[in-house]
């Protein structure tokens, strides 16, 4: 999804970090010039291209309702914390300069994982920066934090308003994160 959004505003997506067989064959099909670098627990970020953005969406079954909610310390959602490792190796090895913006994306149950306190990790790790929870001990569907010299939005979106209609109610949180 990020590859083909980013090729439509006219940004050249660069590189991937994936291991399932399928979606880096449907990479590999429509951006053929784009880089599979593998296991993301493999990489590290001072020896990966630089780029000014990174988009991700670590594995969502941990985070969903359909799941066991294990949360953001669940086997799969906990690759989030390795891509925010990634992150911070590509900042250092750059001085500060790679990546600039960062985008994830997850499942809706991410706002609600571990009594809400997973979304707060997730601010918290791409804030680096502790966040408070909200007074009413719920996330808003959109709202926006700055701390540790980064600003963080976020917006909870609805495939039914851009995708094909039996996706309805197809609700995924992103986070911008300026660094």
């Amino acid at each position: 999804m990020f590859p083909l959004a980013a090729r439509r505003q006219g940004i050249v997506p660069l590189w991937a970090s994936e291991i399932e067989k399928a979606p880096i064959s449907i990479t590999k099909r429509h951006f053929p010039d784009m880089e599979h670098l593998g296991d993301i627990t493999q990489l590290h970020g001072g020896e990966v291209p630089p780029v000014d953005v990174i988009t991700f969406g670590s594995p969502c079954q941990n985070l969903s309702s359909a799941g066991r909610r294990e949360g953001l310390g669940g086997v799969k959602s906990s690759l989030f914390f390795q891509a925010v490792r990634l992150i911070e190796e590509m900042r250092d090895a750059t001085g500060g300069q790679f990546p600039t913006i960062v985008i994830w994306e997850n499942v809706m149950g991410a706002l609600l994982s571990g009594d809400r306190l997973d979304f707060r990790a997730v601010l918290q790790s791409l804030a680096d920066a502790k966040i408070p929870m909200p007074a009413s001990g719920r996330w808003a569907s959109a709202g926006m934090v700055r701390g540790g010299g980064r600003e963080l939005c976020w917006r909870l979106l609805d495939a039914q308003h851009w995708a094909d209609p039996r996706l309805a109610r197809r609700q995924r949180v992103f986070v911008v994160a300026d660094l």
